[in-house]
């Protein structure tokens, strides 16, 4: 059987830990930080998991990950 190719758009967005689940980058935090408050450029520090209904989705893009 031959190799599976991994999506490298899902490859640069999401990382596996070490028991196998996805992290993701908490979305609104690149730029326009001016009119944001703190407590929301706090809470987008960082990465989260990948929420349970879009595992399906990511993990067939990440075939070895």
């Amino acid at each position: 059987m031959s190799k599976l190719k991994t999506k490298k758009a899902a490859a640069k967005r999401f990382r596996l830990t070490a028991r196998g689940k996805i992290r993701r980058a908490h979305a609104y935090h690149r730029h326009n930080f001016t009119h944001r408050s703190r407590k929301t450029k706090r809470a987008t520090r960082g990465t989260t998991l990948l929420a349970p209904s879009d595992v399906q989705l990511i993990r067939p893009l990440l075939p070895y990950g």
